[in-house]
């Protein structure tokens, strides 16, 4: 997929293409959540890196989750060798560098200016290059059906409204094409003790009518009921493939803050994959 192809009308031209540099025009029509989460991620986005690249880069780029679950364990975009490609909420765009590497056409999309700024570096050392798109999952500037996969790997789909990236998934989606993202489960929602940043052994939160948490007075994340998803989906028109509940290895570490939930995580699910597909 060329560059030439993927350029929006030129009223959102600001969002498309990033230029090197750590600053960028805020997108056009940003949400007030998505606003407040372009602020939380640039003012974050450094130390995040620092923190977690080294996990990323050794992983590959291509592993799902707080515990880098290999994609060949879990299989869930398949061969991707000549597959138009976007990856939602890409941080410093690893997985489609990898995916690059691969032999896919990889556009890498993030709402956090700063977070493409470490992209553009990471893509000059691993000597490729493709399309960055700076804007929210929520409204992105990118044709119809351009895609043979859209996917997430806990990125904007954690921090945008499913109400609004779902559609948008599915109409960026060609006929057959793949929508897979991951990140925590509703059953980790619930039990998440307050003020912390653990889950308990029991249901502190409601369950019907979640959808949107306010995290460290700057975050803003979204979660669904599983009945909500379904629905979600079938409006949509996605078909669900799969639901991969990930359990992490017995010997798996990770960079995130994970050391006092990771018993919880081997007892129940903490984050998972839904595969969808596009039907037509």
């Amino acid at each position: 997929m060329t560059e030439e192809r993927l350029r929006p009308p030129a009223a959102a031209a600001p969002g498309v293409d990033l230029p090197t540099g750590r600053s960028a025009a805020e997108p056009p029509g940003l949400t007030a959540h998505a606003r407040a989460n372009r602020a939380a991620w640039n003012r974050d986005s450094d130390e995040y890196q620092e923190r977690h690249g080294d996990q990323l880069r050794d992983s590959g780029g291509l592993a799902w989750g707080v515990w880098q679950v290999p994609e060949s364990e879990l299989g869930v975009l398949g061969d991707v060798t000549g597959l138009d490609i976007l990856e939602l909420g890409c941080g410093a765009a690893q997985w489609s560098i990898a995916l690059a590497k691969r032999g896919a056409n990889p556009v890498a999309l993030d709402l956090s200016d700063v977070q493409l700024s470490h992209a553009r570096h990471l893509m000059v050392e691993a000597g490729v290059s493709f399309p960055l798109v700076h804007a929210s999952a929520e409204s992105i500037p990118l044709p119809d059906a351009s895609f043979d996969i859209v996917f997430c790997d806990w990125g904007a789909t954690t921090f945008s409204d499913p109400y609004l990236t779902v559609p948008e998934a599915a109409r960026l989606l060609r006929p057959g094409g793949l929508f897979a993202f991951s990140g925590y489960t509703p059953l980790y929602r619930l039990c998440l003790e307050l003020d912390q940043e653990i889950a308990g052994e029991r249901l502190v939160h409601d369950y019907f009518g979640m959808h949107r948490f306010v995290e460290d007075e700057y975050y803003v994340e979204f979660m669904l009921p599983y009945g909500e998803w379904i629905r979600l989906f079938r409006r949509n028109g996605l078909a669900i493939e799969d639901l991969v509940e990930i359990r992490p290895p017995a010997d798996a570490s990770s960079t995130y803050t994970m050391d006092a939930g990771f018993e919880w995580a081997r007892r129940w699910p903490y984050e998972h994959v839904w595969k969808l597909r596009k039907e037509g």
